[in-house]
């Protein structure tokens, strides 16, 4: 990839995404000249395992990013608004998973695969999108890129992972309760999640619609350079531990063919298509844990839409919805020579 080692910091290392990232970098060879791990107070001091060796984690300060050439930021919005901009005085980019500077008209928002171009001329922090919306774009730009997206409707499969390692205890907990026939106790989510579903990802706005539909919506848009594309959304959350899927369907400005989406879907850098109804052959989340491309299948001519495709589309929230399109941000910068200081 390049012949310059990088000094990296992860700025959350502690929680599930920082260790993903640390598993990740060590995983694809990322050319570390020095990884620092950083995170709150709290966690000063503990040791982690980064390719078996023991590396000491560090208070996250301003200060903690003197020398490094990159930061990925693997906490809160609150913490990548107060850290972000000091990492970025300091010389750093910022790759940053959280929702802090997404919209901001001078933070590219950035899925490689899609607008890598984007990152020419940053001023020094980079945004990853949320976990559903990266996972549907797998699926969805190779058939904008054939047949021009007009207006297309999201309903997401989101696995309990989202939300953190406490969701993913309550799930395991209440499945060991049922099978006890013991009462079923819930504190994470509003409901049972176990052997349910609930139409509730984040809080719900004026309009009706929760956060993450929201995101998904204006997301969607900023990444393709579609800002007045039709988007709706309704997002679910599932009794899936790792991995989300979106059930999309699309309507394009010219006439589809199933045999050019299927071909266009199966060249597109980020996706594999896995597309055989016929011998039970389609994408799902545990197929695609820990996968680094996203699964498509089931495409099939909508009958409720004018040049209409619906479609499935599992992908690893954690990898390619957090960890990994940081990292993969990182290396195609490097590769295509793109200056990672601030311009």
């Amino acid at each position: 990839m390049s012949n310059k080692n990088y000094r990296v910091g992860i700025v959350g290392a502690t929680g599930a995404v920082g260790q993903e990232l640390i598993s990740l970098l060590v995983a694809r060879n990322f050319p570390l000249a020095e990884l620092r791990l950083l995170a709150s107070a709290r966690s000063v001091g503990r040791l982690l395992d980064v390719g078996g060796k023991k590396v000491t984690v560090r208070e996250a300060t301003p200060e903690a990013f003197e020398g490094l050439d990159i930061a990925l930021f693997a906490a809160e919005g609150a913490i990548a608004k107060a850290l972000a901009p000091e990492a970025v005085k300091r010389g750093c980019l910022v790759l940053d998973k959280s929702s802090a500077f997404r919209m901001y008209a001078d933070v590219p928002l950035v899925l490689p695969e899609i607008n890598l171009a984007a990152t020419r001329g940053h001023k020094g922090i980079i945004a990853s999108p949320n976990c559903s919306t990266a996972v549907a774009l797998m699926g969805l730009y190779p058939l904008h890129q054939a047949f021009g997206v007009k207006r297309v409707f999201f309903s997401t499969y989101q696995s309990v992972s989202g939300t953190g390692a406490d969701a993913i205890d309550e799930l395991e907990a209440q499945v060991q309760a049922y099978a006890k026939g013991q009462p079923l106790v819930h504190k994470v989510y509003p409901y049972q999640i176990a052997f349910n579903v609930i139409p509730q990802v984040d809080s719900f706005g004026a309009d009706g619609y929760t956060g993450e539909e929201t995101k998904m919506r204006e997301e969607s848009r900023k990444i393709m350079g579609l800002p007045a594309l039709k988007v709706s959304a309704t997002c679910v959350r599932v009794p899936v531990v790792r991995a989300h899927s979106v059930a999309v369907s699309a309507e394009f400005e010219r006439p589809v063919d199933l045999a050019a989406a299927r071909q266009t879907v199966a060249a597109f850098v980020g996706a594999t298509l896995v597309d055989d109804p016929a011998n039970k052959l389609y994408p799902t989340p545990l197929d695609f844990t820990r996968q680094v491309k996203c699964g498509v299948g089931r495409i099939r001519l909508d009958t409720a839409l004018d040049n209409g495709l619906s479609f499935w589309v599992s992908g690893d929230n954690l990898w390619k919805g957090a960890a990994l399109n940081s990292i993969q941000i990182a290396e195609a910068m490097i590769r295509e020579n793109i200056p990672l200081r601030a311009s």
